[in-house]
């Protein structure tokens, strides 16, 4: 049973990049390139500066593939793979819940365990650590962006799985909607909590000048910053409904063949 629901899982993962893919490719990409065709010209006015006053110039790498294999297969390829793994994971938490949320439809329950997954996993960390396109961020710091940003995933997470033990907990006393308003509320703080203890990342690039104050080359665009970072969220929803929403029916032929309208005890 355990097999069958992860190849599901990783079925509805793959489907879901695919779906994510699309989206990101006509929305998100553009901004992409806007932000790299930003750098490029900030690298160009760095040179220049330096040059006017007599600093090396720092030497320019190539990409080892274009702009377009990145766009593309890249972007696909990349988003597969994810849509894969959290495909997997999602089938492993899925199995996990059941026997453990009472009389639940499997249907039901795949769409509550993709949507926990989409707040632990994706939404809570990009509220303290949004998503960056390029130009953004120091190479010095990205071991430690990097570092915080798991920590914030993994206290998310965990934060998640202790509200849902909570709010079990808390039903039978208070009800299940004040149970689930208190259960809630401690997420709300704990992860605000955590939000706080963790340093903050501000390294979006300030307007270049030269010697005498003359912006040379203008800060960057917040409309790309602002475009991107929604952009993201919307491939990773589109990326978490499909998984639920494709998972969903093939748990419920799965878990109660032949009887989909019913609420089953898992």
């Amino acid at each position: 049973m355990e097999k069958q629901i992860i190849w599901r899982g990783i079925l509805a993962g793959a489907i879901g990049g695919v779906f994510a893919f699309v989206f990101a490719r006509i929305f998100a990409e553009p901004q992409i390139q806007r932000a790299i065709d930003y750098e490029e010209g900030r690298d160009h006015a760095q040179s220049a500066l330096d040059q006017a006053t007599g600093l090396a110039a720092a030497h320019e790498h190539a990409d080892p593939f274009s702009r377009a294999v990145q766009g593309n297969i890249g972007l696909g390829i990349g988003l597969i793979l994810f849509g894969v793994a959290m495909g997997a994971l999602f089938a492993v938490a899925y199995a996990l819940c059941l026997g453990r949320t009472g009389r639940v439809r499997p249907r039901t329950l795949a769409l509550l365990v993709a949507g926990g997954g989409f707040l632990g996993i994706y939404l809570v960390p990009f509220l303290k650590y949004p998503a960056n396109p390029p130009a953004i961020g120091h190479e010095d710091t990205i071991r430690e962006r990097g570092t915080f940003f798991l920590l914030m995933v993994t206290a998310s997470v965990l934060f998640l799985v202790l509200t849902g033990w909570l709010g079990r907990r808390l039903q039978p006393r208070f009800g299940t909607w004040n149970a689930a308003l208190i259960a809630g509320g401690v997420f709300v703080a704990a992860t605000a909590i955590v939000m706080l203890a963790l340093p903050s990342f501000s390294e979006t690039p300030d307007a270049l000048t030269d010697t005498t104050g003359r912006i040379v080359f203008s800060g960057f665009p917040a409309d790309v910053l602002s475009h991107f970072r929604l952009y993201s969220v919307g491939a990773q929803l589109i990326l978490w409904g499909a998984i639920g929403l494709v998972f969903a029916p093939m748990a419920e032929r799965l878990l109660s063949p032949g009887k989909p309208a019913a609420a089953v005890s898992v």
